[in-house]
């Protein structure tokens, strides 16, 4: 028998990536409402072969063995097997049903609930170490986050290579590069996956209360940036979002391996909050063509936080946890290229 490390059996545990849940066709039954288009919960439960949809309070519930999804009404935070995800549209309830937005059901819970979407395997890591040079990004007395995004590169080069993966690094020393040379260089190979490491940091206000990890895909089409409201220009497709699947998979698998590692409570234990997955237009994601994502590993700004991103302890945690992602999630595509891909009514695709 094959023995696997916690973190894989935790991960396998937390979404059936490998053995997804596939429910029967569904003729979904489509609402336009403000402009937007939504489908009823109660078909999303069908399609994935979910066993209850039930409502506590303001919170409303999708379960089965494997899977748990909770939502609030009229909220944007979904929380799935515990790990938070920031939807583009607020679940809103029409008619006496509650209904998920169309683009939620597409690029968030379909990829993720059936992973044959996956793009195919890689063999290559393009890490990027954000800022350098002249610009130090966010700074407190204790560093700069370039400073932070090099150490944590560093070693999550070292873990990936041990893994057998082929690395590249955008930068391999304290220099400047602007962001479309980092896209230049990540485009010019093959079968690889981006990640950009930052940390984070706000205002003086907010320095008290802003802290944990979040993780960036680039926005669909018709999804705004992270923070402000739709503009005619995220109506146009960006040279990443033919990646949108592909993205949202990777940036899952990095998000929760990283909270797993950081609040083990056999280990690190560091009771590191859970910001979401979010979607953003950054200039270094919108012209990756590989599956690419921006991860920010904790604020420089908070009180706490910013003792624990210094030491070692925390930069190797955080570099093992993506380094040890990455390697799950090419199993996953490696697993279901080897099966083949199946639609909904459990057949091969061709």
């Amino acid at each position: 028998m094959r023995n696997h490390s916690p973190l894989r059996t935790s991960f396998l545990l937390f979404l059936a990536f490998i053995f997804p849940v596939l429910g029967a066709n569904v003729d979904w039954k489509i609402t336009e409402h403000r402009g937007l288009r939504y489908v009823p919960l109660s078909q999303v439960k069908s399609h994935y072969a979910f066993t209850s949809l039930t409502k506590s309070g303001n919170e409303i519930y999708l379960k089965n063995h494997e899977v748990t999804l909770r939502f609030r009404a009229g909220g944007q935070e979904v929380l799935m097997n515990g790990v938070k995800f920031i939807f583009s549209n607020a679940i809103i309830s029409l008619r006496g049903r509650y209904h998920m937005s169309v683009t939620d059901l597409l690029k968030v819970v379909d990829p993720i609930l059936n992973p044959h979407q996956i793009a195919k395997s890689f063999d290559t890591v393009i890490i990027d170490p954000g800022h350098g040079g002249r610009d130090a990004g966010a700074v407190n007395s204790l560093g700069t986050e370039a400073g932070y995004n090099l150490k944590v590169a560093r070693m999550l080069k070292d873990r990936l290579i041990k893994r057998g993966f082929k690395v590249v690094m955008t930068r391999e020393s304290d220099v400047f590069l602007s962001l479309k040379q980092r896209v230049q260089l990540a485009n010019r190979y093959k079968n690889a996956v981006f990640i950009s490491i930052h940390f984070n940091s706000v205002g003086r206000t907010g320095r008290s209360r802003a802290r944990g990890i979040e993780t960036f895909t680039l926005s669909p089409v018709g999804v705004a940036h992270y923070g402000r409201s739709l503009k005619k220009s995220d109506l146009i497709p960006r040279q990443g979002n033919a990646q949108d699947t592909a993205n949202i998979a990777l940036a899952t698998t990095v998000h929760w391996a990283s909270l797993q590692k950081l609040n083990d409570p056999k280990g690190a234990k560091m009771d590191i909050p859970d910001r979401g997955i979010r979607r953003a237009r950054y200039s270094v994601l919108t012209g990756i063509k590989h599956p690419a994502i921006l991860f920010e590993g904790g604020f420089l700004s908070h009180p706490k936080e910013k003792h624990l991103i210094h030491t070692l302890t925390y930069q190797k945690t955080l570099a093992y946890a993506i380094g040890d992602a990455i390697f799950l999630y090419r199993e996953a595509t490696l697993g279901r290229t080897k099966r083949g891909a199946k639609n909904t009514n459990g057949k091969k695709r061709r």
